[in-house]
């Protein structure tokens, strides 16, 4: 039986990076060998020395939504404003949406919550864990809204206000959904990208809006007693394609980042092959797991007994990955989301 322990490792918190590097490219890049077990010390810039011709490099290009909002609840005694926080998680339709709520055991359902003159919303169901349902009411574009009055969806570890909202989103980030970033596409330039294509490596975009099932904690000592949550995620006919082609043609295909690992592994058959679609995913990933596509990860550094941390596990290994972040730790590398990458090839 593996335990979630078996995931753990110390990390100083003073490696936890609580801003992004500028230029982005410039963050460190761990390089693991998967056959070799060799490990290499470079920079992110380096990457594409370890990328060849014929290599697909897969991301996501989910745009992170400012969606944690506070407001105030209507009809008690109110004792302070914004007396409640809100984190969108997931579209249900045009206007309820699934969200962690805080203080979620004050918000039963019909409790109506002011968030601005033109946003109101109102507890319709929920489920476990502080999750809630909420209907909104808005005067003007729900999307415009949320970018006057929301803030970007931190992760609890970064303390440090973001002073730039586009640093929490890749270069390449399009479609609007997402609940926190798909970090390992942070380090990404378009000048970086360029050259990548230039070289003859191949692009292909697939979709996840990034929500709970991410960052969820592992909270039962079994890790398969832990739940995973859905995530929304769409693959195109043209990534479909590219994708298959690069499977009969034994290429590799590289993931930027864990969501775009769980978006192929979910699409795919025995064969590695994936068909165009639009579905979501609770896949959970950890040792044991045979990759059916994937054959190359850029990654960050993930929080101990994570799911994240149990993929990475699952890929290379769980001993070689926690002698890696031994090794991180000792060579002071910067941790989590705004922090440095590795390369696992």
């Amino acid at each position: 039986m593996m335990q979630t322990h078996d995931f753990y490792y110390d990390l100083p918190k003073e490696l936890i990076a609580q801003t992004p590097i500028e230029p982005r490219d410039h963050s460190r890049m761990l390089v693991f060998h998967k056959d070799s077990k060799q490990i290499e010390h470079k920079h992110f810039y380096d990457v594409i020395d370890y990328l060849k011709p014929g290599d697909v490099l897969v991301i996501n290009d989910t745009k992170v939504l400012p969606a944690r909002i506070y407001g105030t609840r209507v009809g008690e005694n109110i004792t302070k404003e914004l007396n409640t926080e809100v984190l969108l998680l997931k579209r249900q339709d045009y206007t309820t949406w699934e969200c962690i709520t805080r203080p979620a055991k004050k918000l039963k359902i019909g409790t109506k919550i002011v968030f601005s003159d033109e946003l109101e919303g109102e507890v319709v169901g929920y489920a476990d864990e502080g999750i809630r349902y909420i209907k909104f009411t808005f005067n003007g574009i729900f999307e415009d809204i949320l970018d006057r009055i929301g803030q970007m969806p931190l992760p609890p570890y970064i303390t440090e206000k973001l002073q730039d909202k586009t640093r929490y989103n890749t270069v390449y980030a399009d479609k609007l959904g997402s609940a926190a970033a798909p970090t390992a596409g942070l380090h990404f330039t378009n000048d970086l990208l360029q050259k990548i294509q230039e070289k003859g490596i191949i692009i292909a975009k697939v979709m996840l809006h990034v929500g709970l099932g991410t960052f969820r904690p592992v909270k039962e000592d079994n890790i398969l007693d832990h739940k995973m949550h859905t995530e929304y995620y769409e693959i195109s006919d043209e990534t479909a394609e590219i994708i298959n082609k690069a499977v009969d043609e034994n290429r590799r295909i590289i993931c930027v980042g864990t969501t775009s690992v769980r978006t192929l592994e979910s699409a795919a058959d025995e064969y590695g092959h994936i068909k165009a679609t639009k579905d979501n995913t609770n896949i959970f990933i950890y040792p044991g797991y045979k990759f059916k596509v994937v054959k190359g990860l850029i990654t960050n550094f993930h929080l101990p007994e994570s799911t994240l941390i149990m993929l990475v596990s699952a890929f290379i290994g769980r001993e070689e990955t926690l002698n890696m972040y031994k090794i991180a730790v000792e060579e002071k590398y910067r941790f989590f989301s705004f922090g440095d990458s590795t390369l696992l090839i």
